[in-house]
Parts: C-alpha cells; sequence; structure tokens
C-alpha cells in the first residue's frame, strides 16, 4: 500500500513450487499490483516445449523480463505497491532489482520463500497436472536438484525468510 515514503516493491526469492504465486495473490488482494514473469511468458509465447522450442527459452525469458521492468517503472511512477513474482535465484538479479527500485524513489522488500524440497517435489508434482502459466515449464526431480545448485539463497541481503513445511 502507498505511504509517505512513496511505492513499496516486493521483490519475491524462491525455489519453482515455493509458493510465491500464492503470496503475491495475497498481496495482490491487498492492493498491490502482481507482475509475474511466468504469466509474461505464458501470455506472450505459450508453453514451454510446446508452443515454442525449449532452446528459445532463455531469448524469450529475456524478452518478458524487460516488459515487466517497464511495467515495474510506470507502476512505480504513478505510485503503485508492487509485488515481483520471478524467482531472483541470484544475488545479482536481486542488487540489480533492488537498485532499480531505489532509483525510482521505491522502497523494495526482498522475501525468500525457503521451502524444503520433498515440499517443492509435492507441489510440483500437483503443478504439473495443470495447464496454466505457473505449470508451462514441466520440472522433474532432476530438473529441480539441477535448479537448487544454482541457486543463490539472500543471506544478508535485508531479506525476510518465510519458511513452509508443507
Amino acid at each position: 500500500m502507498v505511504d509517505a515514503e512513496g511505492p513499496v516493491v516486493v521483490l519475491l526469492c524462491g525455489m519453482v513450487g515455493a509458493g510465491k504465486t500464492t503470496f503475491a495473490t495475497r498481496l495482490e488482494r491487498e492492493g498491490y499490483v502482481r507482475l509475474s514473469i511466468d504469466e509474461e511468458l505464458w501470455s506472450r509465447f505459450g508453453r514451454y516445449g510446446l508452443d515454442y522450442p525449449t532452446e528459445v527459452y532463455d531469448e524469450y525469458s529475456h524478452v518478458a523480463e524487460h516488459v515487466l521492468l517497464d511495467r515495474l517503472r510506470s507502476l512505480v511512477a504513478q505510485g503503485r505497491d508492487v509485488v515481483v513474482d520471478f524467482g531472483f535465484w541470484s544475488r545479482a538479479s536481486r542488487d540489480r532489482y533492488k537498485r532499480v527500485v531505489q532509483e525510482m524513489g521505491a522502497r523494495w522488500r526482498l522475501v525468500h520463500l525457503d521451502v524444503p524440497r520433498d515440499v517443492l517435489l509435492r507441489r510440483l508434482a500437483v503443478r504439473s497436472s495443470r495447464f496454466d502459466a505457473n505449470a508451462a515449464f514441466p520440472i522433474d526431480a532432476a530438473t529441480l536438484d539441477g535448479f537448487l545448485a544454482r541457486f543463490e539463497p539472500p543471506s544478508g541481503e535485508g531479506e525476510e525468510v518465510w519458511t513452509a513445511e508443507g
């Protein structure tokens, strides 16, 4: 919600299946504008490996991120609070967005959704049966393990940590 100190941008950091979209949707009900990289990819390009070849994913993701950044800048300029459902797997990406948010005169909150691997696998199994933006990229245990190996959990970055057990 907008206050005298300017808009707030919540950056949601976490692994696939951690609950970022659920968290973002709750904030949306409180008046935040929700920006989702998955939904932007889905609406522009469709389903990974089905509507577009897997080898163009990085290129399409880059396009979607630029669209999100443009929307973020516009919304903050309007004084709107925003929640960014993106993942922010690397410290460099988190730092970049925090810098952008500060340059726009807004405040950031970094929320790390920390969820155990077994819970992620259960959630991803359920999610894979759906046909929507958040299930557009199929993820099995081996893919998840590869993602976990690349994920840089925030530490000492001003993060708020939310944990989930189930």
